[in-house]
Order: structure tokens, then sequence, then C-alpha cells
């Protein structure tokens, strides 16, 4: 009970403390002196992405071999509170086995979730690595190649987290998945670091505010991007494309969906080799491999282009189409026009919501009769091809017009106390006077009541 012990003092610091940004990361290795010299972590300590990377460099071996299992959702309170037994089955139970009968182990309880999802990238960029995302049913079909260093990404189902009962099954079943791939692992004579962590936690924990508040306060939402956009660099050091966006959903034939938001920011796995840039003419190419789906891979293409107007006498940049290539047949491509998205081309285009629904606010077109079975939905999506400085975005040009749905309630609500104000300062302008009035030193009135 040693883990659960470490784990339940990181959980009770974790009460006093915001998690939006930190995802915990159980690490264990079949060499008993990878982490031999590492101090003791406190429990309120939070790894830093230098930190993290450090420590999974420890390993001296030249060609290292490293397995990541990725949750959808992870949080250091999982440990405790799936630690009980749920029917016949103890969740964590497999976890704390592998961790005891491991050579060398580390639990992290705190890691900035960039870190973790930004670790393909970072190797990528330190070393030659071969890296493979994989499902938890075909691990041993990735080619191994033992003269480079392997980065295995196995992700595992998804928690449901509206039951109780079905999360601790899933969580049971995902711990049965890592201690039979760990055992495969070790039978088949691999040296290995692996480490179990999530995409981003579970839940957020609220901190406690010390500061006395008085009165009536609006509920700020966080908007701190939870991923780094995707970047191309096209060869060079120097990004020529980004893009971000917070969900990337393609659905054909109003059926089959697929959620590339992960495979393209989450966990970059996306293949953008086919992107090219230029002054004038930039594609955006995005490859997905796709196993155990009727598509093998699918390819989507963003065509943008940098011109010179001379009506405003200056470069504007647009996003002029959006294009689907399903199983590298070109013949069967899926082409969509924009209607707007165009800005300076010294901003980048931001649009909240950009698909083929004509509710979205940037609305992509079919253009082809393959176009009809397919549908695009990006939220939050943010792109720019041209004039990229430091590798960040520019200022964002939106998509929402002038009137908004905001400002015609406010013009139509004005409009309407402004009749109701003019027709009573009318009214009151009508009012007159009588004609006669009554004097208590003359005859009196006399109203006659008959005719």
């Amino acid at each position: 009970m040693q883990l659960l012990s470490g784990l339940l003092l990181s959980c009770i610091w974790a009460l006093g403390v915001s998690s939006l940004s930190h995802v915990p990361v159980l690490l264990w290795s079949t060499e008993s002196s990878t982490w031999g010299t590492t101090p003791t972590l406190n429990a309120g300590h939070i790894t830093s992405g230098q930190e993290f990377y450090q420590l999974l460099q420890q390993d001296n071996r030249k060609a290292r071999f490293l397995v990541m299992f990725l949750q959808d959702t992870l949080s250091i309170d999982d440990f405790t509170y799936y630690s009980t037994t749920y029917g016949n089955e103890n969740p964590m139970n497999s976890i704390q086995d592998i961790l005891d009968s491991s050579p060398g182990s580390l639990i992290l309880p705190s890691v900035e979730k960039k870190t973790v999802n930004n670790l393909p990238s970072f190797l990528k960029q330190q070393d030659d690595w071969n890296i493979a995302i994989v499902d938890n049913l075909n691990v041993f079909s990735m080619e191994i190649d033992y003269h480079k260093s392997n980065l295995m990404i196995i992700t595992l189902q998804s928690i449901p987290r509206s039951n109780k009962n079905a999360a601790a099954l899933a969580f049971a079943e995902n711990a049965k998945q890592i201690g039979r791939i760990t055992q495969d692992l070790k039978n088949r004579g691999f040296h290995f670091t692996a480490m179990y962590t999530g995409m981003k936690p579970s839940k957020v924990v609220k901190s406690f505010d010390m500061v006395s508040k008085k009165g009536r306060e609006l509920l700020a939402t966080d908007t701190t991007i939870s991923y780094s956009p995707l970047s191309v660099t096209n060869g060079s050091n120097l990004s020529c494309i980004l893009i971000y966006a917070t969900t990337f959903i393609i659905k054909v034939n109003s059926s089959v969906v697929f959620d590339l938001t992960n495979a393209t920011f989450e966990v970059p796995s996306a293949d953008t080799s086919l992107s090219e840039c230029s002054d004038t003419n930039t594609t955006l190419s995005l490859v997905y491999s796709l196993t155990g789906r009727e598509l093998s891979s699918l390819e989507v293409r963003l065509y943008m282009s940098n011109m010179f107007y001379p009506g405003s006498a200056r470069n504007w940049f647009k996003l002029e189409s959006v294009m689907i290539i399903p199983n590298d047949d070109m013949m069967r491509n899926a082409s969509f026009r924009t209607t707007y998205a165009s800005t300076p081309a010294e901003y980048s285009f931001h649009c909240q919501q950009v698909g083929t629904s004509s509710l979205h606010g940037e609305r992509l077109v079919a253009t082809n009769n393959e176009a009809k079975n397919w549908e695009i939905f990006f939220s939050e999506l943010q792109i720019q091809g041209f004039n990229i400085k430091n590798n960040q975005f520019s200022y964002a040009s939106d998509c929402t017009s002038f009137f908004t749905a905001g400002i015609w309630m406010g013009l139509v609500s004005s409009i309407i106390l402004l009749w109701i104000l003019s027709y009573g300062i009318f009214m009151i302008m009508q009012l007159t006077t009588n004609d006669k009035f009554d004097d208590p030193k003359s005859q009196q009135l006399s109203v006659p009541q008959g005719e």
C-alpha cells in the first residue's frame, strides 16, 4: 500500500491547488539504476517540462525503448477514489503490482499536461526517434528498429465519467491491459521504460481563496490554450503554417465519425510532410493513418492564398478551400470552398465555428458530389499560413461580422424602448384641460341629466 499512501498525500495537497493543467505520471523501468539517484519528490512538487525530460533521459543506453500508456483523462484523485473494490474488481490493484515488481519506479503526482502531450515532438527534436501510435490490440504489429530509439504510444480505452461503476470497470480493464503488455514485453526480452498518464485531468479541483469577497461576481471562463498549436516548419526551424482548434471532427455518410482533435493537437500523429509553403500559396496537408476502420488513411488539405488587392492597397490572406482525400484516392476527393475566411496578410484568421452547417460562423460549401457525403466541423479554429513571426500566431482577425447577434438584440431592444417612450410623450402632449371650472362665489354649474 506504499503507492496508495504516497498518492493520498498528493491528493490531500491537490485539494488546495488548481489541477487544471496537471496530470499524474507513473514511471517504471526494467533497469534498477534508471532513477537510483533521483531524490524523493515532495507531494506538492509540480514537475516542470525540463525536469520531466531529464528523468526520461537518465537511461544511458544508446537505443532506448519508451512505452507510453495514454488515457483520455487521469487525475491523482483517481488512484484513491478507485482503489476500493467494485464488484469483483480492484481497479488499481494491477498498477500497484506493476510498480512494486519493477526494478525501478517513480511517481510524479503533478506534471504539466502540455509537457506530456508534447513529448513526441520533443523526442523528435532531440534525437532520431521511431514514434508509433498503436491501440492495445495491435501492440506488436509495430515494427521496432533496434538501431534507433523507439517510442510506442498505446492508447487506452476512454473512461466514462458519467457512471462511477462503468468508470471503475474501464479503469480495471486498462490496468489489465497495461499489465499484460508489460509482461509480454518482459517475456520478449525488451529493456524498456514505461509510463501511465493522461492527456488531460479528469476534473478541475478548485482552489481555496483566502481573500474575502463581497458582493456579486461574474464567473470567469478559462481561456488558456490546453495544448500547443500544430506547427509546420517545412524543413526549417521556422514555422510557415500554424493551426489550432479545440475540436476537429469529420463525419462521413452521417454515421461514421472521426474525431481528429487528439491526433492533430493533443498527441500529434498526423503526417504533415506533404504540406507546401510559399509567399503566395500555402497548402496544409494532414494525413491520418486509421487502424480498425473502413478507411485505412485520410488526408485533409487546407489551401491558403496571399494576394494583393488594389482596392485596399494591401495583401489579404484567405483560406480558399478544404479537401478530403480518403485512402489516397484523388478521384474520390471531397472539396469545399469557404464563404469568407479572409483577413489582412499580417494577421491570423480565427472563427468560433467552421463547418458544413449553415449555422456555423464560417460555412464550407460543397463543390462536388462526393463532398455531399462528408461533414466537417472545427471549433475555435485559428490558422495562419503567411508572415509568421517567432513561431507564434499574429493578431487574430475574427470571422464575426459587424452586426453580431448581440448587436442586433441591442438595436431591436433600443428601438422598442424608444418607440414606447415616444408614444408616452405623444399621449402626454394630447392631454387637454376643461373649458369651465367651478367658482364658489358664483352660481354652481348645473349639468342636465336628461335630454
